[in-house]
């Protein structure tokens, strides 16, 4: 059995020795510590709060700080509650050990039934036996049963003047939304790498120890936001060094490629330098680097690189090494954004590849390869530019092809006056009047429902589906009264539909697009681009130009659908 002494002597980690004892010391949750310190300072108490933030942000230290603060008697005994708990008095050090008969703590992931809220809401009517309120602080409450939140709701909206609740959760989106609705809310932060760098170098020098700058900063980067992930690195960190923090042990504890490494890895896959890109991933997979770990630090890079391409104040970005700001001023001038979108879109897609691959060195062989010789290949614009460069597109004229009724708008200056009646001489006058109109279901049911064998000013003739029924008929009358001030006669008759608008329409544009990759510059780019073709065409092409020579509208929008 273990003596006192050396029970004293038990190490207690970095994560559970440094948690936050007040306020001051909770790190970037400046709104939260806003928001509590005036509603303490004011008097403006909730009920019920929720904390929620991802795992090790201090969801549930910042509960036992609230619950200190609400409870805090003071060093003489008579205080109230307070932003600043002594710390000092009974009530704060029985919370602080989690041995407080007021402030229950209930682990949700382990106690989900109904029946532990109800061993709750059979205490909330007792007053507290040595403290203020009774604090019930309540860890993962997603966890919870249907059941149990159920047998929350009404304590939780309505409850005794004495007893409050604080919820902890990493899911929030699992919490009832009547459960929130009677909860003030808060989201914990990630810590920044500053707030952490400020955390480790704060405990390093209680702890009197060394650490090297780099070797902190990589942590840092590892906790992703988390302070306990955080501690738990460096305190595994301390162990290694043997007192010392040094960056190549934190480098092989972590995982970690060589940061300088990893940036000559990329600069060869932007040079297409297949045989030193092998080479150098051979080097740090014998050093002990994993391989997903390459690839996610590749794309850390990427990203990296597209930011200051986008943004270059970034590149001065005080949270950068000086290996880092070194990199990104010789890569950055070399590397366009569409050849580093196109690195990132492989690489993302790689990380799927990794997952199920039986050998993941091989399988990043595999994906390096193919970005290696990728990142040599022109981009599209460029292939655009050289294919228009060897077309002669100079000698093809894009003056002559206009939509005929520019044409004729422009030959009938008083066509833009307003008139008071309409004049329809087709049926495709109707359609479009109706889309013109914002009649879009009767425009789409007069051009693919109906086929017309007769139309003149007054009457239609027309073969309708069995979709149509005599409401749109009325509808069709009215409004093309309405448009022309005149009754009109529709003749109809149900059978098997004709040439509907919609049937020449997409003849038409099929006819279109032959004439169009008639055009020099179409045909090389049909003719570079294998399995390429004419998808859409932004303009109409004028049926008078194309019977002389083929010819490009003048700014002549063509989509390409393609199978490459």
């Amino acid at each position: 059995m273990e003596s006192e002494e050396n029970k004293d002597k038990q190490y207690v980690v970095l994560a559970r020795k440094y948690r936050p004892q007040n306020f001051e010391e909770l790190l970037g949750q400046d709104a939260l510590v806003q928001t509590l310190t005036n509603a303490i300072k004011n008097n403006r108490l909730h009920h019920a709060y929720i904390l929620t933030g991802i795992r090790g942000v201090g969801k549930t230290t910042t509960a036992r700080i609230i619950a200190r603060a609400l409870n805090c008697v003071g060093k003489d005994g008579h205080g109230g509650p307070t932003v600043h708990p002594c710390g000092m008095c009974e009530n704060c050090k029985a919370i602080a050990a989690g041995r407080h008969i007021d402030v229950l703590e209930l682990d949700a992931a382990s106690r989900t039934g109904v029946d532990d809220i109800r061993e709750i809401l059979d205490g909330v009517r007792y007053k507290p036996t040595n403290a203020r309120y009774k604090i019930y602080i309540i860890d993962e409450v997603h966890m919870l049963s249907k059941n149990a939140f159920n047998a929350l709701l009404k304590t939780l909206e309505e409850p005794p003047a004495h007893v409050k609740f604080i919820f902890a959760t990493t899911e929030i989106r699992k919490v009832p939304v009547t459960i929130l609705s009677r909860c003030q809310r808060f989201d914990l932060q990630r810590l920044t790498i500053e707030n952490l760098l400020t955390l480790f170098n704060k405990i390093l020098k209680e702890e009197n120890l060394e650490a090297e700058d780099e070797a902190l900063q990589i942590i840092a980067k590892a906790a992703d936001g988390s302070a306990r992930d955080g501690l738990s690195l460096l305190d595994q960190a301390i162990s290694l060094g043997e007192g010392k923090i040094k960056t190549k042990v934190v480098k092989e504890m972590i995982g970690l490629a060589d940061r300088n490494q990893i940036f000559e890895l990329f600069g060869n896959l932007i040079a297409g330098k297949v045989d030193d890109v092998m080479a150098n991933l051979r080097e740090q997979y014998k050093n002990g680097a994993n391989p997903t770990t390459i690839l996610q630090d590749l794309i850390n890079v990427t990203h990296l690189l597209a930011k200051v391409k986008v943004l270059p104040q970034t590149a001065n970005d005080e949270s950068l090494s000086e290996s880092e700001k070194e990199f990104c001023a010789k890569a950055a001038p070399t590397a366009s954004i569409a050849v580093l979108s196109k690195m990132w879109q492989m690489m993302i897609k790689g990380l799927q590849e990794l997952s199920i691959a039986p050998v993941q060195i091989d399988a990043l062989e595999m994906i390096l390869i193919r970005i290696a010789y990728s990142a040599g290949m022109p981009t599209v614009k460029e292939i655009l530019d050289d294919v228009k460069k060897n077309s002669d597109v100079s000698a093809v004229s894009f003056s002559g092809v206009q939509k005929k009724n520019d044409v004729a708008r422009e030959a009938s200056p008083t066509q833009a006056a307003p008139q008071s009646r309409i004049v329809f001489e087709k049926i495709e006058d109707v359609a479009s009047y109706l889309e013109q109109s914002k009649k879009m279901l009767m425009a789409y049911s007069l051009k693919n429902n109906i086929a017309v064998s007769d139309f003149s000013d007054g009457f239609i003739k027309m073969t309708v589906d069995e979709t149509i029924s005599s409401d749109f008929i009325l509808n069709l009358q009215k409004i093309l009264l309405e448009a022309t001030g005149k009754n009109w006669k529709i003749d109809t008759a149900r059978g098997t539909l004709g040439q509907t608008i919609a049937a020449k329409e997409n003849a038409k544009a099929e006819e279109n697009k032959k004439n169009v990759s008639e055009y020099p510059l179409v045909k090389a780019i049909l003719s570079e681009f294998k399995g390429a073709k004419i998808e859409t065409l932004n303009r109409k092409v004028d049926e008078e130009a194309l019977d002389d020579e083929p010819q490009m509208p003048e700014s002549p929008d063509v989509y390409f659908d393609d199978d490459l």
